[in-house]
């Protein structure tokens, strides 16, 4: 016999929300390479304070870190790309950073829709 876990409002309000932010995170990436994720992202720190108490706030909280951490990384690619040296080495992060968001958006949206926290 299967256990159905109830939510209250603000939980599944929360958990909606994640969902629906995870997949506007990957549509950016895959159609944009990350350029409109600050859409929302702003909507992931403004919905974080919403999800408060509820295993949806962790989710906004990865949404974010996984954003700076991949705008960091485009940015050292881009700092070794002007330096032409480090052509290779910035073609080489920029595919490891796309690899690491990839990871991170499906680890999060499966782990959320297992209704456990990140």
């Amino acid at each position: 016999m299967s256990q159905e876990l109830i939510f209250d409002s603000q939980t599944s309000s929360a958990k909606t929300w994640a969902s629906w932010l995870y997949l506007a995170h990957g549509v950016s990436f895959l159609f944009t390479l990350g350029a409109l994720s600050f859409i929302p992202l702003i909507l992931n720190y403004i919905k974080r304070g919403d999800a408060a108490g509820t295993f949806a706030q962790s989710h906004h909280s990865w949404q974010i870190r996984s954003f700076w951490w991949y705008v960091v990384w485009m940015a050292i690619g881009w700092v070794l790309f002007v330096t032409l040296i480090g052509i290779p080495f910035a073609y080489g992060i920029w595919a490891l950073a796309w690899l690491w968001k990839a990871y991170r958006l499906i680890r999060g949206w499966i782990t959320l829709h297992n209704n456990q926290p990140i």
